[in-house]
């Protein structure tokens, strides 16, 4: 073996079969001849290799043949070996993501390089009709809607959804995975949550655009299907909400979750007690289980035998579903299997419909390259915070909380890590960090002046009302606006009004680095004073400002993916 070789041998990953090539950077499946070999396509023109001995895997078609990796040349027949012929991009074999993916859905959509033309006609798009940012980044922080409808598509459907439902958005994650792909978060929005759908316009079939109404006060999940609303609409509607655009959005029916959990050969989930549920179709004692087809779909359908019975405790069973399908499709079981590859890829393009920015296999290779950075154990699963609809006197419907809503949407919004690898407050130096600590003073000592450097008008005084009235600081003054608009919310304090500065950043929720030691001024007394100057991210006068601090919010549930949790 020559020296290129022997440098592309060493770079097995020893968790699959995929070997880098140098010249590409990018992985391709070379198979060992000890391996199981399958049936895979080469360059268009080039004759096929003899048949394998095992047959393709069941109902894939059979893709054009390439030869499998030749063996090693006895020592010597070195350096005969007919240099080979360099691909173009347009033809050459289609390629792994150069790792395990990271999540679900997204990881079915990107492991299908075996055959191109086939593959990209499997794949159905919609427009996205401007609601998305045009697509992901590979240097910016990703957002991926993934939507599961009630549509009913394929046979053996006719128990489950609506009857006739154009499918509503009965599961809604948006995974958020960071710009520097060392965490993700993937947060669940409720169907029955009310929400604000804004005004849509939608491509209709013969090009034209119609605008579609919006709808206030109404369940989330009818932002698709209700009235002629696409996928598009639901990705207005997640950004009304939680102020987040997603980049692309991926759509999954019924019948995919039957075919996608086959082509794995099931997922492995786990029940504290027996489940009989009539309405779902799911009857499996406690334990745990390997489920696929009709058992998964009844699975994620369940709701009446969990928890309290509602859409939230489903939503519990669905983020436990959706972990171990992810820890299955990054398995040595999986990626060592080239016909578990072969179905997964016929199944996943077939499954999905995707917007029109990732309408070919190209597209999604490049999305699975950036997921594919991502470890397991850094994927965190949460809810947006809600309550029952206070305006019902039996709740069927949600509503937010409020406050830890927002800061939920403003964590995954300055992408801060929901997990405990990368907490933001770690970034501040000990010194920055050290502000918060200490003694502090009462509330009626503190002396401070409030200016507006950003903040929406009027916001000084209203904030001036809350610490006066609520937070018991009667030394307060609006002092009206700064000199100029900052964009982050401060604190500036002499070293003789540490204890003040502590105080006050407990009560407005202000990290170390929103504290400036510097100079005192003084107020309308001729005391010494604080500024407290409100940036463009204030919020509103009494809601905490450190929002992003990396803490998760107080009452906040999440999870990680690399855990089982059995569901109760």
């Amino acid at each position: 073996m020559d020296a290129q070789g022997r440098g592309r041998a060493e770079n097995v990953d020893p968790a699959d079969q995929w070997v880098l090539n140098p010249d590409t950077g990018d992985y391709e499946l070379r198979l060992a001849p000890s391996a199981p070999q399958s049936s895979l396509p080469g360059p268009r023109g080039t004759a096929p290799a003899p048949a394998p001995s095992r047959a393709p895997a069941p109902d894939v078609p059979a893709p054009r043949r390439r030869r499998a990796a030749p063996e090693e040349e006895p020592p010597g027949r070195r350096g005969r070996r007919r240099p080979a012929k360099k691909k173009s991009k347009g033809k050459k074999v289609l390629l792994w993501t150069g790792g395990t993916l990271a999540f679900v859905v997204l990881a079915t959509a990107a492991t299908g390089y075996f055959y191109l033309e086939h593959l990209n006609d499997n794949i159905t798009s919609l427009p996205d009709d401007g609601a998305g940012t045009g697509g992901f980044q590979k240097d910016k922080a990703i957002n991926i809607l993934l939507i599961g409808t009630d549509k009913r598509t394929g046979a053996g459907n006719e128990g489950y959804g609506d009857t006739g439902s154009a499918g509503h958005a009965d599961t809604t994650i948006l995974l958020h995975v960071a710009k520097d792909r060392s965490n993700a978060t993937a947060l669940s929005i409720p169907r029955d949550l009310i929400v604000d759908i804004p005004d849509c316009p939608t491509t209709q079939e013969d090009g034209t655009t119609k605008v579609i109404p919006g709808t206030a006060g109404t369940r989330f999940n009818n932002s698709l299907g209700q009235g002629g609303r696409t996928p598009s609409c639901t990705m207005r509607t997640v950004t009304e909400l939680t102020g987040v655009t997603p980049d692309n959005f991926m759509v999954a029916d019924f019948n995919a979750v039957k075919t996608l959990t086959s082509a794995v050969e099931g997922v492995e989930v786990c029940l504290a007690k027996d489940i009989n549920d009539p309405d779902s179709h799911l009857n499996l004692p406690a334990g745990e289980h390997t489920i696929e087809g009709e058992d998964a779909l009844a699975f994620l359908r369940t709701r009446h035998s969990v928890g309290f019975g509602g859409d939230l405790s489903r939503i519990g069973l669905q983020q436990q579903f959706l972990s171990s399908l992810m820890r299955k499709l990054k398995s040595n079981d999986t990626l060592t299997s080239p016909s578990k590859m072969l179905k997964l890829a016929e199944a996943g393009t077939k499954a999905l419909t995707v917007d029109s920015q990732l309408d070919n296999i190209g597209k999604l290779k490049d999305l699975g390259l950036e997921l594919g950075k991502l470890n397991t154990k850094n994927l965190t699963f949460t809810t947006v915070p809600v309550k029952d609809n206070p305006a019902e006197k039996v709740p069927v419907t949600v509503v937010l909380q409020e406050e830890p809503a927002q800061q939920v949407f403003d964590m995954i919004g300055n992408d801060v890590s929901f997990t405990e690898v990368k907490q933001q407050e770690k970034k501040e130096a000990a010194a920055v960090a050290a502000r918060l600590k200490g003694e502090k003073s009462a509330p009626s000592e503190i002396r401070v002046r409030i200016l507006n450097g950003g903040a929406s008008d009027g916001s000084a005084q209203r904030e001036l009302q809350y610490l006066q009235t609520e937070a018991g600081v009667p030394k307060s003054e609006n002092a009206g606006d700064a000199p100029a608009d900052v964009a982050k919310t401060t604190l500036e304090y002499a070293p003789d009004q540490a204890a003040q500065a502590r105080a006050l950043a407990e009560i407005l929720g202000l990290s170390g680095a929103a504290m400036k030691p510097g100079e005192s001024v003084t107020n309308a007394q001729g005391l010494p004073t604080m500024t407290l100057t409100l940036g463009k991210d204030f919020k509103g006068a009494g809601v905490k400002l450190n929002a992003t601090s990396g803490k998760t919010p107080e009452g906040v549930e999440k999870s990680t993916a690399d855990k089982v949790e059995c569901a109760k």
